[in-house]
């Protein structure tokens, strides 16, 4: 929703998107301000250009230009006006802020040894709104149960970027720790459920306690490198199911591995449109080779708070189960 990061908008910006349709502000999911060019926001899987007066157009002539004092007013307010306690998420090249949404920075690189140091003249900003959503993994915790242990298969979900998938990882983990397996699994209770939050997106934590509900037995290691998060998850909160997202890394798999040795359920994700695209990434092919993942969901688009997905076996073949609808 468009008014969760007015705040963050300078006045140039913020009374013009304010004039946007209520029906567009209410389902925004990003705001790409690049300085000079024309703003652009994107809604309900669609895109448009702003023109100056709020109104929505196809033809980027039309449209409003953000100028270098947008930009520069735009990164004070991300920064509450302190480039250097942000240094490293500039680094990063992205910046979370409070409600969990993310803004993801461009400009010119400062290196350091080969390696990015600082990002200086941010000439371009992608603000995605974090949405809370309850219910979209409903239909598919189901397909996702080990019955024989009573809790969840390790399960990875893959999706291409802007598809909902942290959204939906956000929503199944709430579901696991409140004990909402669904009706055939209705005797399973809640897990203790570890999440580790690297970019403050899942929880939209503030001073260590999630904004966002995430069920009732749900402990998070907030802005934390994901290895070692679950590596100090495991150690000393003893978790049932620990949620990451966008692994890739191979300090990755080896916590990974860690956990499912101690007995631990995982919930991960990660980008691609395919099992086949994930079995080309060398981090992801090793622990589908070691078979740690039992279940693979493939989520391919979203609409509203209705997810289109498919659940692949261990070996990639699709998962034939029935669905629990109309709840």
């Amino acid at each position: 929703m468009l008014a969760s990061v007015l705040y963050l908008l300078p006045h140039s910006l913020r009374s013009l998107l304010s004039e946007l349709p209520g029906n567009v502000q209410a389902s925004i999911e990003e705001i790409r301000v690049r300085e000079s060019r024309p703003l652009e926001i994107s809604w309900e899987d669609r895109y448009a250009f702003v023109s100056p007066t709020g109104r929505l157009v196809n033809d980027d002539s039309a449209a409003y230009r953000p100028t270098r004092q947008d930009c520069m007013a735009l990164l004070e307010m991300l920064t509450n006006h302190s480039l250097y306690t942000f240094e490293e998420e500039l680094k990063r090249g992205y910046i979370t802020v409070t409600g969990g949404h993310r803004v993801g920075l461009a400009g010119r690189t400062i290196l350091e040894n080969g390696h990015v140091k600082q990002i200086r003249d941010v000439g371009s900003f992608n603000i995605r709104i974090a949405k809370e959503i309850h219910g979209v993994g409903r239909d598919i915790l189901p397909g996702l149960v080990d019955p024989v242990i009573g809790s969840l298969h390790h399960t990875l979900i893959i999706s291409p970027p802007q598809q909902g998938k942290t959204t939906l990882i956000r929503d199944l983990a709430r579901l696991i720790s409140r004990g909402e397996w669904g009706s055939r699994y209705a005797h399973l209770t809640g897990k203790k459920v570890g999440i580790i939050d690297e970019r403050s997106e899942l929880a939209a934590s503030h001073k260590g306690v999630p904004r966002f509900d995430l069920g009732p037995r749900t402990d998070v290691m907030d802005g934390c490198p994901k290895a070692e998060g679950m590596m100090m998850m495991i150690r000393s909160l003893s978790p049932e199911v620990l949620v990451v997202d966008e692994i890739g890394r191979a300090e990755d798999a080896v916590a990974i591995h860690e956990a499912v040795h101690s007995g631990i359920r995982v919930l991960a994700t990660a980008h691609g449109a395919s099992y086949e695209d994930i079995r080309r990434r060398p981090v992801l092919r090793e622990l589908i080779a070691d078979g740690v993942f039992m279940k693979h969901v493939i989520l391919s688009r979203r609409k509203g708070a209705q997810a289109s997905f498919r659940i692949l076996d261990h070996t990639g073949k699709p998962f034939e189960w029935q669905p629990e609808r109309g709840r």
